[in-house]
């Protein structure tokens, strides 16, 4: 059992120093065990794929190019972002223990959103990296210099590690004084919200028009540079170069698909009213499953990645 811990507050109300995450206490122990090794095995092929990506990249000089240069980066962004909520889902799962300090389900949000704003910048980065490719061929080398690409990375970490600072401000001073229980298997917004006893109705409205303005701006910015490129390509005049254009977008479309839908789904729109049901689920496929897929959409779906994955396993059997 887990014990529930309080503090006594100012004017002797009794304040919450720790949660319990009860994102699925309903589930039978042996059905939790299994959910636990299955989420653990997704976790290691996720950080494993996403892993191969960076060292990929990194060895192999036909991958050392911006467009490359910045799916590393998302693979290692992913890392970190399925990290921040998987590894507490697996002590969730497996041993029983859902508690949470105060403190480390505040930081736990903080790069939760943080790493997903990041994201969302990232996408937008590697929009414009399509596009410059596709529309200005030609001045492609003279415009992604690595310079340039260095650049607009680290841009994309300051802007979303940044702009969510606003988040632990605002959590710090919620006060919460009455249940400790949040339904989610980890500190989301919404259930968090929903536990403090201070008013959160502003707070609700700022964390809407926030998220709301980082997501759909980050979308139309990437549909703005999409929308160019399919002009593009359909003033190409050979089929052969189509094709070859839909093919170099192909895994980036499919990644911005899952992505927006999915933060779309859960954010653009929270409110008090939100089905913690569905908002678990949602948040499973973004934070699990998600960063699951990325290896294999930006590996399976290109010539390159599999002919320099090749090769690296051959060069490591003959190694051995």
């Amino acid at each position: 059992q887990n014990e529930l811990k309080f503090s006594m507050g100012p004017e002797n109300k009794t304040a919450v120093t720790e949660f319990i995450l009860e994102g699925f206490s309903g589930l039978d122990q042996r059905l939790q065990l299994f959910l636990s090794l299955v989420f653990l095995l997704i976790y290691l092929t996720t950080v494993m794929g996403n892993a191969t990506i960076i060292f990929l990249v990194c060895v192999d000089h036909r991958l050392q190019t911006p467009m490359y240069f910045f799916i590393s980066n998302l693979a290692f962004l992913e890392i970190w972002f399925t990290s921040s909520t998987s590894i507490k889902l697996f002590v969730i799962l497996g041993s029983g223990r859902r508690t949470i300090s105060l403190s480390s389900c505040f930081a736990q949000s903080y790069f939760y959103f943080a790493l997903g704003c990041t994201e969302l910048v990232l996408l937008v980065v590697m929009s414009f990296d399509r596009y410059v490719a596709i529309c200005q061929p030609l001045r492609y080398g003279a415009i992604m210099k690595p310079q340039l690409c260095i650049y607009l990375v680290v841009a994309a970490w300051v802007t979303g590690f940044t702009l969510l600072s606003y988040r632990l401000v605002l959590l710090y001073k919620l006060t919460f004084c009455g249940s400790n229980k949040i339904h989610h298997f980890f500190c989301d917004n919404s259930p968090l919200f929903k536990l403090s006893c201070s008013d959160t109705s502003l707070l609700w409205k700022i964390d809407s028009v926030f998220l709301s303005f980082v997501i759909l701006g980050s979308l139309c910015l990437t549909l703005a540079f999409y929308i160019c490129i399919l002009f593009c390509i359909l003033h190409l005049p050979a089929a052969s170069g189509k094709e070859k254009a839909f093919t170099t977008c192909s895994s980036h479309l499919t990644t911005l698909a899952i992505a927006y839908g999915s933060c779309i789904a859960l954010y653009t729109c929270p409110s008090e009213d939100v089905s913690l049901d569905t908002n678990r689920i949602v948040a499973l496929l973004n934070t699990v499953l998600y960063p699951f897929l990325n290896p294999f959409i930006y590996s399976l779906r290109n010539k390159t990645v599999i002919l320099a994955l090749n090769e690296a396993i051959a060069h490591a059997t003959v190694q051995l």
